[in-house]
Order: C-alpha cells, then sequence, then structure tokens
C-alpha cells in the first residue's frame, strides 16, 4: 500500500526551476564562469588534471542540422558540449566532424570565448522549454514556467518496493505547479546523483548557496563510532545534542578556528591509535543547514530560505544513480508537476 506524504514547500520566484544533487553545488558558478570555481571542490588534487578541467572549453554547435547532430552524437545531453578538458577539445572537434560527415549532416562545433556560466545554462534550457545539461559531467535539470507568486508543495510516495528492504521513497518525488488533470508527460532528462540526495531549487537563489562557507562564521565538529566513548572521554566532548543524532558527540557553534583545530585533533587520534571512528566537519553553511533538519526529519527532508526563495532538499532513499526527471502537463501544455522517479531508474 502506497502513501503519499509532503515533503515540504519551495518557492521559485525567478520562474526557473534546478533539480539537482544538492551535494554537489560546491560546485555550482551561478554567474561566474566555470573556470572560477576551485578545484578543490570538484575533488581534484592533481595540478595537471585540475588545470585540464578548469581550461576546459564549452562548445556550440550551429549549423542547419545542429540539433540532430548534437542528439545523435550522444555525448551530452542539451543543445551544447559543455566542460570538455582541454587536453581532449581537439580530438572531441575530429570526432564530431566525423559524426557529421558519416551521417551527412550539416554541423560544426564553435568554441564559445568563455565557459558558459551555470546560470545562464539553466535559463537557456528553460527557454528552450526545459531539460537536462552537464555540470561538471553531472547531469542537472532544469524547467521554466514555474509559478513564481506561491509555495509550492513537494510530495513524495511511500510504500513497499518488494525488494526486501522495506518501506521507503518507492516511486518519486514531486513538486506540485497546480491541481489540473494531468494529460500528458514529457521527459526531461536525467539527475545524476553521488550523494544520495536532490535538491529542488529556483535558480536565482542558487547564485547565493554557501556549499561549505559558514553563513555566520561558525561550525560543528562531529563523531561517532566504535571508539566514540573513549574518544568523548580523552576529549571531554559531550553529546552534540542535535535531533536524529542520538549517539553522536562533539561540539556545536564554534568559531571556525577552533572547529578546525578541534577536527584535527580528532583526526591525529585516530590515525594514531587506528580507533574505529568517524569525524565530521560542519561548516554553518546552507548546506549544513538543511542537512541539520534532514537528519532530523521522520521524511528525511529539509528546506532552506536564500533571499526571497525556499529550496527544499530530500534524501533519494535509493543512494545514488542516475534517476530520470519528468514534466506533466494539463491539456494546455501547462506544467502540472516536475518529478524525480527512483523505481523507474532500474528497469
Amino acid at each position: 500500500m502506497e502513501e503519499i506524504f509532503k515533503l515540504g514547500e519551495i518557492s521559485c520566484p525567478s520562474g526557473n526551476l534546478v533539480v539537482i544533487d544538492g551535494g554537489h553545488l560546491g560546485m555550482w558558478s551561478g554567474e561566474r564562469s566555470p573556470a572560477e570555481i576551485d578545484s578543490a571542490s570538484l575533488g581534484i588534487d592533481d595540478p595537471t588534471t585540475a588545470a585540464d578541467v578548469i581550461d576546459a572549453v564549452d562548445f556550440a554547435v550551429v549549423g542547419p542540422d545542429a540539433a540532430t547532430a548534437v542528439r545523435s552524437f550522444g555525448r551530452q545531453p542539451g543543445a551544447m558540449l559543455h566542460d570538455i578538458p582541454a587536453s581532449k577539445a581537439a580530438e572531441l572537434g575530429t570526432t564530431f566532424a566525423e559524426h557529421c560527415r558519416t551521417a551527412g549532416l550539416d554541423a560544426r562545433l564553435e568554441a564559445l570565448p568563455s565557459r558558459e556560466p551555470h546560470a545562464q545554462r539553466v535559463r537557456r534550457t528553460a527557454d528552450e522549454g526545459g531539460g537536462s545539461f552537464l555540470v561538471f559531467g553531472v547531469p542537472v535539470v532544469a524547467v521554466g514556467g514555474v509559478p513564481r507568486d506561491r509555495h509550492l508543495p513537494v510530495l513524495a510516495s511511500r510504500g513497499d518496493f518488494g525488494d526486501g528492504v522495506g518501506s521507503r521513497w518507492s516511486h518519486q518525488i514531486s513538486v506540485r505547479m497546480s491541481d489540473a488533470l494531468v494529460e500528458s508527460s514529457v521527459s526531461l532528462g536525467d539527475i545524476g546523483v553521488d550523494w544520495a540526495r536532490v535538491l529542488f531549487g529556483d535558480a536565482d537563489a542558487l547564485n547565493a548557496w554557501q556549499h561549505d562557507e559558514p553563513v555566520d562564521g561558525l561550525a560543528d565538529v562531529a563523531f561517532w563510532g566504535a571508539a566514540a566513548d573513549e574518544v568523548a572521554a580523552t576529549f571531554a566532548a559531550p553529546e552534540l545534542g542535535e535531533p536524529g543524532e542520538e549517539g553522536v558527540r562533539g561540539w556545536t557553534g564554534l568559531a571556525i578556528p577552533e572547529a578546525i583545530e578541534k577536527a584535527r585533533a580528532l583526526l591525529r587520534w585516530k590515525e594514531e591509535t587506528g580507533r574505529r571512528m568517524a569525524v565530521d566537519f560542519r561548516p554553518h553553511s546552507h548546506h549544513w543547514q538543511v542537512m541539520r533538519q534532514i537528519r532530523a526529519s521522520e521524511v528525511e527532508a529539509g528546506t532552506v530560505d536564500i533571499g526571497g526563495a525556499r529550496l527544499l532538499c530530500a534524501m533519494t532513499s535509493w543512494g545514488d544513480g542516475y534517476f530520470p526527471v519528468s514534466a506533466d502537463l494539463d491539456s494546455s501544455g501547462a506544467v502540472v508537476a516536475v518529478r524525480v522517479s527512483f523505481s523507474d531508474a532500474l528497469k
């Protein structure tokens, strides 16, 4: 038996909605060029690899058969080719030219003079009717025409999927735009999830998202695991006291330098003793705000207000993967709901 739950509400004053893995927002460039993103945010330590990625090239596909050519090329969703590593750009141009020659298509690649900011990718994709594009190789979905003047409910379906796992979000999470009857559905593409969470957010609000930087200059340090009792005694660490984190120890509301020193001390102790424990450094960022709510929530969801917009992040309960996103339309073609489907990804 499946049940429908309300996870919360969002607002979208720009009219453009982004669906993305909330754990990846540290690499969101907003109105800046993606070349300005710190390679550390991408998990890249090697200087050569970092330069290759940061100096990447974006290509527009032009010519009478551009739409057919980019679609049949099959390398990326959308109308452009983004984030091509500098060392691979010439090779890609040759491969695309050969693809068009073989298929008898009149199209070519033109390198953009500068990288297309992620916020601009959203606006362009929304203007083209909605769809998916890549952010440093991760598929993201954008859709326009979202009501600007009201809060929109975010719903999820929970049930036993019959695989022995038990009750979880078995089918989908959806943002409802209206109560109109659904007459048809169209695919918007996939989102790539590596952090087991999905965020629904206003495109303009994401420009102000602070993923790792604290909004108040403070941070928490948390630890847990087999050695937690011993560590707590050694460092005089209290229970963290956060809802949904029973048994987790640590400190809350520390100034950043103090929090860093405590986290380093815990990690040194772990390395020196070889004992089992996990250490989590949590700056009071927007990501921390929403994850704090998620950990305390029975439905594993949380919201954060940025400017005039409310964003919602929820755990997938399916973990990671590529999950299809669809738009449900009414008889006039207006969007009734935007849905992320989890069980469909396994079919």
